[in-house]
């Protein structure tokens, strides 16, 4: 006659106990580490170029116009002390200073959307050039304050399409109520940046422009 022994069905219970708490637990963890992000905000868009263009557009008007200077106050400081002036007015770059300026003078020719201005006061050795695009060259927008730094930007792309994105804020407030295909001949007052490369010729951005 054959026996069999008894098992009792605790261990088993009691592992499935133990299961069912680890499991518990892991979730929880998994829970408090779960980062919520809203849909539609920054973290799940990621940067938005436009969105930054239209923030930081009107404080770098603003900070350009409040220490923009009269071509003929800078060409006497260049002239006297070139790394002076630019200590004093600009704001340093790898390559030259970018400078603020304001200015009224009569239109020139133009050729791809930059014009030469004739301000009075200025030597004829001293060319002074606007450009009002349709295309804006340069970063010199974006660099003209010394508050937007590369390490605010998660790679190179970003930072370069924060550049364009505030030059295209630029023309959207200040050049597109203006024809700029016909300027020659008219008188502008204009307030902008350029950057120090060559102290004979200055190709200035604008962030305010009148036509009158």
């Amino acid at each position: 006659m054959s026996t069999y022994a008894s098992i009792s069905p605790a261990p088993a219970k009691k592992r499935r106990y133990i299961g069912i708490v680890i499991a518990s637990v892991l979730i929880g963890a998994m829970a408090l580490d779960t980062n919520v992000i809203p849909i539609g905000s920054q973290e799940e868009t990621g940067f938005s170029a436009e969105r930054y263009g239209a923030e930081q557009f009107p404080l770098v008007r603003e900070d350009v116009e409040a220490r923009a200077i009269e071509p003929a106050t800078l060409i006497a400081e260049l002239d006297a002390d070139q790394q002076a002036a630019g200590e004093r007015y600009g704001v340093a770059t790898s390559i030259g200073p970018i400078l603020p300026i304001t200015f009224s003078g009569v239109v020139g020719e133009g050729r791809n959307g930059i014009y030469e201005v004739q301000v009075a006061g200025v030597p004829d050795s001293l060319t002074i050039r606007l450009q009002t695009g349709p295309a804006i060259n340069g970063t010199d927008l974006r660099d003209a304050t010394g508050s937007i730094e590369f390490g605010q930007f998660t790679n190179q792309i970003e930072y370069q399409d924060a550049g364009a994105a505030i030059n295209d804020e630029m023309k959207r407030q200040v050049l597109d109520e203006i024809d700029t295909s016909a300027l020659s001949g008219e008188r502008v007052t204009a307030t902008g940046v350029f950057k120090l490369i060559n102290p004979d010729n200055w190709l200035v951005t604008p962030v305010s422009l009148q036509v009158q």
